[in-house]
C-alpha cells in the first residue's frame, strides 16, 4: 500500500477513478455523498464503520473483486454473475433499410459472406 496526498476530495476520486481499484474506503465524513462519483472500484466500503474486512466476510457483499484495475471493465461475482441474459432483437422494413448497407459493408471487410447475403437478399426484396 501506499499514502497518497491530493489537494481534494475531487482530485482523489479522480485519481481514485483512474486507479480503478479492488477495495475503495471513503472513510470520510460525508462518505455516502460520493459513492455516486465512483465508477471504478470492485467494491466501496462507505464511512468509519465498514472495514473491507467486513465486505470479505459478514456484511453481504462478495470477496472474490477484480483486480489490478481490472474493475475498469469488470464487477465483483455477485448473483447477477451467475444470470443467463438473452437478446432479441426485431427490425422493421424501415429499420433494415436504414442500417442495411452498414451492415453488408461490415461483413465484407470480415469476409462473412453469408451474413451480408443475407441482408443483401431481404433489401433486395424491400
Amino acid at each position: 500500500g501506499f499514502c497518497l496526498h491530493v489537494p481534494s476530495m475531487a482530485d482523489a476520486l479522480v485519481f481514485s477513478n483512474a486507479y480503478a481499484p479492488e477495495h475503495l474506503i471513503l472513510q470520510t465524513d460525508s462518505a455516502s455523498d460520493y459513492v455516486k462519483d465512483i465508477v471504478n472500484a470492485g467494491s466501496v466500503f462507505v464511512g468509519h464503520y465498514s472495514p473491507e474486512s467486513c465486505g470479505d466476510y459478514a456484511s453481504g457483499t462478495n470477496h472474490t473483486l477484480p483486480t489490478y484495475g481490472y474493475s475498469k471493465m469488470y464487477s465483483g461475482v455477485n448473483t447477477a454473475t451467475f444470470l443467463k441474459h438473452i437478446t432479441s432483437q426485431e427490425l422493421t422494413r424501415a429499420g433494415l433499410a436504414n442500417i442495411g448497407q452498414t451492415v453488408m459493408t461490415l461483413a465484407e471487410v470480415e469476409e462473412l459472406e453469408a451474413h451480408r447475403n443475407a441482408v443483401a437478399i431481404r433489401l433486395k426484396d424491400l
